[in-house]
């Protein structure tokens, strides 16, 4: 496949809408499918935004997802459907809860809880954005730096690109010695397309996106990268909290850091903020990583 064939911009978006449109099975349960070209695991943002699809359609609409947790459990086959169970735990006067649980082969690979709140007034500050970080237009895009490593290509000359992400440093994929060790990871993103305004639909697409690269400040502390000679990992956990409206197909960054790493396992904080420096979500995640060799 040449990189011309790989759906970009809003064919790639649209690709993206239609893994993200459960089909409703019954009652409270739902049905997903991973696109059918992709890693040989169910990337672990699509099923995260999926179980949040599904616990958002059994919520009134006029409450909006402030917060989720969720556990990978086991790896997820993309060659099968992904069913999804939701359970009301609770709708009170200000907030609705939901438990989400993904199953394949009849067995749980993620859970998750998420809470949905109607609008309200209250405290307002926030921690002051990232200073001296150049813009979206002023980094390499993802295609200049896939350039200067074809073999590093790997399933991305394959699979559509809905996302348009600009990394401000060295993303974790460059070759073994060629990443200077950072503290901070800090990427750009947006949704390479329009989506429509459904203030749901922006927060499952801000959570597959927010799965993407996450896991690499940890690696970024080190310098070090994925794959032969570097790391190998997989997402354990993830928690996301959404603080203020936005639209994931507007510019944010993504400004992350690693605030421990030991016994093969590392925890990644980032946090999201509009162009304007509006701070919109916060996420934390741990990992397991595990050295590779050549």
């Amino acid at each position: 496949m040449s990189d011309a064939d790989v759906a970009v911009g809003q064919a790639a978006v649209d690709h993206l809408l239609e893994v993200l449109d459960l089909e409703h099975t019954g009652g409270m349960n739902f049905r997903g499918v991973s696109p059918p070209v992709g890693p040989q695991r169910v990337y672990g943002g699509q099923v995260a935004g999926q179980a949040l699809v599904a616990a958002g359609r059994t919520v009134d609409p006029a409450r909006f997802v402030h917060s989720l947790h969720g556990y990978f459990v086991r790896p997820g086959d993309p060659a099968e459907p992904i069913v999804y169970e939701v359970e009301n735990v609770r709708d009170g006067r200000s907030f609705s809860v939901r438990r989400s649980v993904a199953l394949q082969h009849g067995k749980p690979i993620f859970f998750m809880s998420a809470s949905f709140q109607r609008t309200e007034e209250g405290l307002d500050h926030q921690a002051p954005t990232p200073l001296d970080v150049p813009g979206p237009d002023e980094v390499p895009t993802m295609a200049d730096r896939l350039g200067r490593y074809p073999e590093r290509l790997g399933i991305w000359a394959q699979i559509p690109r809905p996302i348009d992400v600009r990394y401000v440093g060295e993303p974790g994929w460059v070759r073994p010695g060629d990443r200077p060790a950072d503290p901070h990871q800090r990427v750009w993103m947006r949704i390479d397309g329009k989506l429509p305004d459904d203030p749901l639909l922006h927060a499952c697409a801000l959570t597959y996106a927010s799965d993407l690269t996450l896991l690499d400040s940890v690696l970024s502390v080190h310098g070090e990268v994925w794959g032969p000679g570097g790391v190998v990992g997989a997402s354990l956990d993830h928690a996301l909290w959404f603080h203020r409206p936005f639209r994931a197909d507007d510019w944010f960054l993504y400004d992350c850091w690693s605030p421990s790493a030991s016994g093969a396992r590392g925890l990644a904080a980032g946090r999201m903020f509009t162009g304007d420096g509006r701070h919109i979500a916060s996420v934390v995640q741990e990992g397991l990583l595990r050295r590779v060799g050549d």
